[in-house]
């Protein structure tokens, strides 16, 4: 009798130390600036709104986040914070948001973003073992250039372009242009646009205080203003790690920070000095967007950008501007 006992306050304890292992869920974060960035103080407020839904988070932040994606993949963090081009391995479905030319604006991405918080949607969101549980902006990313002659298409030719080696999309389009693609990531891509090594990157406004951007741009560079896509953070998860119906608990709450985000966003790009812009001529912006449109459907059928999200995205288009070129045309339409 004391062996059964004894045998049962074992299993009992056993099933207490797993349980309190199951409990702790760790996600790990990508944050540019470490513990004093933007994203890893939204997260400490998604750590505190998790306890609602039932989980008990343990934040880890990083700034290198390709070993952050990489320790997701080998189970060293059940969750993660990262930028949608790096969660595109994980779901293609919401890793199509920052397609070229895809999203006009911030306005509209905060738009799309609350209607994919659904859970019309939520199916969506699984692939595999993994699970999107929130998607918000970074913001619109535009074309720095180390010198304002680089004011075309055509005058990029033979320049040298940061491209992030991990993501397809970009490397084809620098070869498109006739431009040189320049090995990056997120860690390094600021570092080589101030040092010389490249002549032109792709950034949010977001980026450019914490990387002192201003450095590359000198007295004679300028940030395009015209936005080439929309840069997007993801937070994704292994729902097996978290309780029944956390991940649609969890994007209904990133859906409410939206605004927020939107705000904070827009706070960023106005903080940006105004010699550092310059627009492009009104009668310019529908070649860059019918380039950008062929760019995109050239990507699809290669299967870089998921074709729901591109047909999803061109109905929103559509629907704020119904006079627009491209929706009488049937391309981006998806069946």
């Amino acid at each position: 009798m004391k062996q059964w006992t004894k045998a049962l306050s074992v299993a009992a304890a056993l099933m207490a130390v797993n349980g309190v292992a199951q409990a702790k869920q760790v996600v790990c974060v990508f944050d540019l600036v470490g513990k004093n960035g933007d994203v890893f103080t939204l997260m400490k407020d998604y750590q505190l709104a998790a306890k609602n839904w039932g989980a008990d988070i343990e934040l880890r932040v990083g700034q290198n986040e390709a070993v952050i994606a990489e320790d997701f993949k080998a189970g060293k963090c059940d969750g993660i914070s990262v930028t949608g081009m790096r969660g595109r391995q994980f779901n293609n479905f919401t890793g199509s948001l920052d397609a070229i030319g895809a999203i006009p604006d911030l306005k509209l991405a905060v738009k799309i973003m609350q209607g994919l918080a659904s859970p019309t949607f939520a199916k969506s969101m699984v692939n595999s073992k993994y699970e999107v549980a929130g998607v918000i902006p970074v913001g619109d990313a535009y074309l720095l250039v180390n010198d304002r002659s680089i004011n075309t298409v055509a005058k990029a030719a033979g320049k040298k372009i940061a491209v992030l080696d991990y993501d397809e999309a970009q490397k084809i389009m620098v070869q498109q242009v006739g431009a040189q693609a320049v090995s990056a990531d997120v860690t390094n891509f600021g570092a080589k646009f101030n040092n010389g090594q490249v002549d032109i990157i792709g950034a949010p406004a977001a980026v450019f205080k914490p990387l002192e951007l201003h450095k590359g741009l000198g007295s004679k560079g300028a940030i395009v203003n015209y936005p080439i896509l929309q840069v997007t953070g993801n937070i994704i998860i292994r729902p097996d790690k978290f309780p029944a119906g956390y991940g649609q608990k969890s994007r209904d709450w990133v859906k409410t920070q939206l605004p927020r985000a939107f705000t904070i966003l827009g706070k960023m790009k106005s903080e940006i000095p105004a010699k550092y812009w310059m627009d492009v001529p009104t009668a310019d912006k529908a070649g860059y967007q019918k380039m950008m449109r062929e760019a995109r459907i050239d990507l699809t059928k290669r299967g870089i950008y998921d074709k729901r999200m591109m047909k999803l995205l061109w109905q929103f288009r559509c629907k704020q501007d119904p006079k627009n070129f491209e929706c009488a045309l049937q391309e981006e339409n998806y069946k």
